[in-house]
C-alpha cells in the first residue's frame, strides 16, 4: 500500500479564496454569510440567508474553455487550477499520461441550465437548448470539466452525494492512490449558490430565518439555532503517493491517513447517530489510531434541529469530551457538495498553524446536544498530530477522514 499525501490545496469560499484571508476571517469572527436581496422575488421562500463566495471567473479562461460549464465546473475549476500551480504540477505533461485522475463531485450541475429545461417542458419547445446544456447541467459536470480543462487521462470518479460530495471525493481518491491506481488525484467537490437549494431545506423547515441578523446565523450546536444557511464555493485537494512527492521535491501539506464511509440504510433525510458512530470508527481503524489520537474534530455541525443532536451524540460515544471540535459551516454556511473539501482545507492548513477556530454564534450549547469540547468565542491554540474531519449527507451517507501533520 502505498503512503498518500497532499502536495497542493486551495479552495474558494464565502469567507475568502487564499489562506490568509480565510484565516483572518476565522480570527476576527466575522462570517459570509449575507442577506440575499435577489431571493426577495421567490414567494413563498422563507430564508434570506446565504453565504456567497464573491468569485469572479478568471480573465484569462477563454470562451471555447467555458461554453460547457456552468458556475460550478467554473469554481471547480479555479480551486483545481491553484491547486496544482501549488503542487508543483501546473501545465507539466506528466500529469496528462493517464497517471492523474479525478474524483469530485457537486449536488448537482448548474441550475441555469436545469431552467432551460424546465423551459422546455413547460413551453414545448427547445428554442432554449444547445448543444452545452446538459453538460453544464449533468451531476458529473466538475469532474468531466476538469478532465478536459487540464488534459487529465486517469479514473474519474464523480461523487455526486449531497454534503459528502467533496469528502467522498476526497476519500475515494486516497484509495486509489494508496492502492497503486493512480500516481496522484484531484480532489474536492464545489457547489454554486442557487434559491432552489434553499427552497429544499425551506420545504423541510430546516433552514434560518434570522433574515434580519445574517451575521448571528447559522449557529451549529447552539440552543437558539433555527436551521442552516446556504452557501458556495469549491475546493481542491492534490493527492499524491509519497514516493513521487519525495521524487519530485514536492511540498508535502499533510499525509491523509484514514476513510471511513457508510449509509444508514434506514431514512433519506433523518440523521442516523449510530452509522455517523460506525463511519468515525472505521476511518479510526483505517488509520490504526485510537479516539485520543485525533487532538481535533471538524464537525459537520449544519445548525439543524435534529442533525446537531445526532451528530453530537455518535461524536461523544467515540471521543467523550475530551477532544475540541468546531463547525466551519457557522462562517460559510452549508456549501454542499463544497464542505467536506473546504472544511479539509481549513483542517488542515490550522493543524499546521496549531490554531483551531471556533463555532461563531455558538454563545449556549443546546443541552440537547452531547457534552463535547466545544471551541466557542475564540481561536484556540491545539499542538496535534492528527484531526478528523466529518460529513453527513441527504441519503443517509456519512463520512470521516483523518490527516496527520506532516513533519518535512
Amino acid at each position: 500500500m502505498k503512503r498518500v499525501v497532499v502536495t497542493g490545496l486551495q479552495a474558494i469560499s464565502p469567507i475568502g479564496s487564499t489562506w490568509s484571508e480565510a484565516s483572518a476571517r476565522l480570527a476576527s469572527g466575522e462570517t459570509g454569510v449575507r442577506y440575499v436581496t435577489d431571493w426577495d422575488k421567490y414567494h413563498g421562500l422563507n430564508t434570506r440567508l446565504g453565504g456567497p463566495a464573491n468569485f469572479e471567473t478568471p480573465s484569462h479562461y477563454g470562451r471555447k474553455a467555458l461554453r460547457s460549464m456552468g458556475q460550478v465546473a467554473v469554481m471547480a475549476t479555479r480551486a483545481t487550477e491553484l491547486a496544482l500551480e501549488q503542487a508543483g504540477l501546473l501545465g507539466e505533461a506528466d500529469i496528462q499520461n493517464g497517471s492523474m485522475g479525478v474524483s469530485y463531485g457537486s449536488s448537482s450541475g448548474s441550475t441555469s441550465a436545469f431552467v432551460d429545461f424546465g423551459r422546455m417542458l413547460i413551453e414545448e419547445d427547445t428554442g432554449g437548448l444547445n448543444a452545452n446544456s446538459y453538460i453544464k447541467m449533468m451531476a458529473h459536470t466538475a469532474p468531466v470539466n476538469l478532465g478536459v480543462f487540464f488534459g487529465l487521462k486517469g479514473r474519474v470518479y464523480t461523487t455526486s452525494s449531497a454534503c459528502t460530495s467533496g469528502s467522498q471525493g476526497i476519500g475515494y481518491a486516497y484509495e486509489a492512490v494508496r492502492a497503486g491506481q493512480q500516481r496522484y488525484m484531484v480532489a474536492g467537490g464545489a457547489e454554486e449558490l442557487c434559491a432552489t437549494q434553499a427552497a429544499v431545506f425551506d420545504t423541510l423547515f430546516a433552514t434560518s430565518v434570522k433574515n434580519d441578523t445574517p451575521h448571528l446565523s447559522p449557529r451549529p450546536f447552539d440552543r437558539d439555532r433555527d436551521g442552516l444557511v446556504i452557501g458556495e464555493g469549491a475546493g481542491t485537494l492534490i493527492l499524491e503517493d509519497l514516493d513521487s512527492a519525495r521524487a519530485r521535491g514536492a511540498k508535502i501539506y499533510a499525509e491523509v491517513v484514514g476513510y471511513g464511509t457508510n449509509a444508514d440504510g434506514s431514512h433519506v433525510t433523518q440523521p442516523n447517530s449510530d452509522t455517523m458512530e460506525i463511519a468515525m470508527r472505521l476511518a479510526l481503524a483505517d488509520a490504526k489510531l485510537q479516539p485520543q489520537d485525533i487532538g481535533y474534530i471538524s464537525a459537520h455541525g449544519t445548525a439543524t434541529d435534529r442533525g446537531d443532536v445526532a451528530e453530537s451524540a455518535a461524536t461523544h460515544r467515540v471521543f467523550g469530551n475530551r477532544t475540541p471540535i468546531s463547525s466551519l459551516k457557522s462562517f460559510t454556511g452549508h456549501t454542499l457538495g463544497a464542505c467536506g473539501a473546504i472544511e479539509a482545507w481549513a483542517a488542515i492548513h490550522q493543524m499546521n498553524q496549531g490554531s483551531f477556530h471556533p463555532t461563531a454564534n455558538l454563545e449556549n450549547p443546546d443541552p440537547e446536544c452531547a457534552d463535547l469540547d466545544y471551541l466557542q468565542h475564540q481561536m484556540r491554540a491545539i499542538d496535534t498530530e492528527y484531526v478528523m474531519s466529518n460529513n453527513f449527507a441527504f441519503g443517509g451517507i456519512n463520512t470521516s477522514l483523518i490527516f496527520k501533520r506532516w513533519v518535512q
